[in-house]
């Protein structure tokens, strides 16, 4: 299935809203830097997908726009090792 992600930079996060809930996947941006800290997802709506949309979203906005990303998060970490095509937006 195929969610609606936005950015919402005022809140330095990438959403979807499902069924009247929101996820996110926060950061924070340092320079061409954005470090994700967090990635929620409301316990009614996981297992769906909704988590990796997120994701990649944020990582080909990241990719679009020249930024590099620093996976605190440990999902986006995971994602990252199990879509090794990101791997050359990953800041040291």
């Amino acid at each position: 299935m195929e969610y609606k992600v936005i950015h919402n930079e005022d809140k330095s996060c990438f959403e979807a809203e499902v069924e009247g809930m929101v996820s996110v996947v926060d950061y924070t941006k340092r320079e061409n830097v954005l470090v994700v800290t967090h990635t929620g997802v409301p316990p009614q709506l996981e297992g769906r997908g909704i988590a990796a949309a997120m994701t990649k979203t944020m990582l080909d906005y990241a990719r679009d726009k020249g930024y590099k990303v620093r996976p605190v998060c440990s999902y986006t970490r995971t994602y990252i090792l199990r879509h090794p095509e990101y791997q050359d937006i990953v800041a040291d």
